[in-house]
């Protein structure tokens, strides 16, 4: 009987024992601290660019907005299996300008480095470190796991999510997608979708259609705030450049959208107005884009090709449509 009553027992948290907290960011609403965050993306794409310059503008302590806690230099620990630290990883670092003493590396030459092996605690605890980075997932499994098992990836993960939880880290996967043509976001991502379900915050980053530089990390999900809107970064050879907010979806990112046809769109609806009146209220302007479709941002971006000004009457903006 006692035997039982041992088997028995459970062990119960009471809520108002718990003490409430508000979630941290690294990155608004992109990256929270403390949590799992997942980078997709198809090889080549820009994901370890992405993550690499994320790690520089951390190091130097840049802050990506106004709601953002990075305000100092951070410490970010980043391990990467696929490029080598000498002759990519420190070039590319010092080409963003990072301060490269803040970016750390667990020497795992003489034994593999796992997602739930304890050096990665002692090594965020010893550097004080914000973020770590590991580059891609499938390296970081250990040997004889199956990341398509849910139950092998989901002990996995919950040991780093529970790390992340208690450091207070931010912990940023980099895993590459798969194949599957015409599939959802979340079930495109390498392995188990415990991974896509463990994580709090999912990332695209992937290539515009016939934009051969320009690159958009897209939020798939957002466990803990609303999801961002895409952001658009330029990559060019020794340059990378954040370009802002992105008009464009998820399904047309991974279709292979070409974002120039919504600009050319919004180019011939302000020239079908020059005959029209020579102003026009920018209320009435983004009514009309918005019935067939187009963004005030692409609007604003086709606006800017034209030249065309804008000019304050009252209390109110007009686009001046004078071709005159």
């Amino acid at each position: 009987m006692e035997q039982l009553q041992e088997q028995q027992e459970v062990k119960l948290i009471s809520m108002d024992m718990i003490q409430s907290q508000q979630v941290e960011w690294l990155w608004y609403p992109y990256i929270p601290f403390g949590k799992i965050t997942i980078v997709q993306g198809d090889p080549g794409e820009g994901k370890t660019t992405f993550a690499l310059n994320l790690a520089a503008r951390i190091s130097k302590g840049e802050r990506f907005g106004q709601e953002d806690t990075t305000g100092v230099p951070l410490s970010v620990i980043y391990q990467t299996a696929e490029d080598g630290l000498s002759d990519t990883v420190k070039p590319r670092l010092e080409e963003a300008k990072a301060d490269c003493s803040r970016i750390l590396v667990i020497d795992d030459r003489e034994k593999s480095l796992t997602m739930d092996d304890d050096r990665l605690e002692k090594a965020i605890n010893t550097t004080g470190a914000r973020l770590l980075i590991l580059d891609p997932i499938q390296a970081y499994l250990g040997g004889g796991v199956d990341m398509n098992r849910a139950n092998e990836a989901r002990d996995m993960t919950k040991k780093l999510s529970q790390l992340a939880e208690h450091t207070g880290c931010a912990v940023l996967l980099i895993g590459h997608m798969n194949k599957a043509s015409g599939a959802k976001a979340a079930y495109r991502g390498i392995g188990s979708i415990d991974f896509f379900a463990v994580a709090r915050s999912v990332l695209l980053v992937a290539r515009v259609a016939e934009q051969e530089n320009i690159r958009v990390m897209a939020q798939i999900k957002n466990n803990l705030a609303e999801e961002g809107q895409p952001i658009a970064f330029e990559r060019r050879k020794d340059e990378f450049r954040y370009m802002g907010a992105y008009d464009i979806t998820i399904d047309e990112l991974l279709g292979g959208y070409c974002k120039t046809n919504k600009i050319q769109q919004a180019k011939q609806l302000i020239k079908g107005l020059y005959g029209e009146n020579v102003l026009i209220s920018s209320a009435d302007m983004e009514q009309k884009a918005e019935a067939i479709g187009i963004s005030k941002r692409t609007m604003d971006m086709a606006k800017k090709e034209l030249n065309i000004k804008s000019k304050k009457q009252g209390s109110s903006w007009y686009w001046d449509l004078d071709k005159s």
